[in-house]
């Protein structure tokens, strides 16, 4: 399928993970694919891999993020697609009563403050076109209580969503979508680091999924792929949950 024959699409966070994967989803359906990333050496491998650009950026700096979209736009003459993906999960970022302020604010800095100045940067390219898409990685856990909690990756997701819903009802009559991306747990590198150094926290997850496993990135991007195309023409202002039925579960299979 191509759906997204020549649109262009900026993705941040693109180096790794679901990023990179929706690159390599985004190439195979048509898109132009800008791949910003902070990494330079990941980012630019994930630009050459797909054919696309690359930009580095780090997307708590405004200047940064203005210039990504505008050498989207001058290099390719729109701005299609907005995947706003780039979040981290430091190990320092615990419970409440373990997390200091410092580690609060560097989490929302990336996961929440990055996709508010993603979005004030990309809508203005999107109202002059009368149209785009935009998704923005939240979480399940923007919809869902832990008892093993990364208190500021929590509120930070919550917070994505939350600006997203704003955001699609806001701009719907101008014909940008605006949806929240919600995965489960994914097995990406981010993942693996924080669960291969316990195992017993990685499998006190797992049991709650219904489908018994983490997502694989490309099962991510699949999604973002369907938000960014003309299929979900429909849909905006949505929390897309992506996450094996774990926030529809109360007790999972044997």
């Amino acid at each position: 399928m191509e759906r997204l024959q020549d649109r262009v699409a900026v993705i941040t966070g693109a180096g790794s993970g679901i990023g990179l994967a929706t690159a390599h989803r985004f190439a195979q359906e048509g898109a132009r694919v800008v791949c910003a990333d902070v990494d330079e050496d990941s980012g630019a491998k994930a630009a050459a891999e797909v054919g696309g650009l690359f930009v580095r950026a780090d997307v708590t700096s405004a200047d940064d993020v203005a210039r990504m979209y505008r050498t989207a736009y001058d290099t390719y003459g729109s701005v299609d697609i907005a995947f706003n993906n780039a979040g981290i999960s430091p190990p320092d970022d615990d419970s409440i009563l373990e997390t200091g302020i410092d580690a609060w604010r560097r989490v929302q800095e990336v996961n929440l403050t990055s996709v508010y100045l993603c979005c004030k940067h990309v809508i203005p390219y999107m109202r002059r076109q009368g149209k785009g898409s935009i998704i923005n990685t939240a979480s399940f856990v923007a919809v869902m209580g832990s008892a093993t909690s990364q208190i500021s990756y929590t509120a930070s997701k919550g917070g994505v969503l939350a600006m997203t819903r704003e955001l699609g009802v806001q701009f719907a009559r101008e014909g940008i979508r605006v949806n929240a991306l919600c995965p489960g747990p994914v097995n990406t590198p981010l993942l693996q680091e924080l669960f291969a150094k316990d195992p017993e926290r990685a499998q006190r997850r797992l049991v709650h999924v219904p489908l018994g496993r983490f997502a694989e990135a490309s099962e991510i991007a699949a999604a973002v792929a369907f938000l960014a195309s003309d299929d979900s023409s429909f849909i905006t202002a949505s929390e897309f949950l992506v996450d094996g039925g774990i926030s529809g579960a109360y007790v999972t299979p044997l």
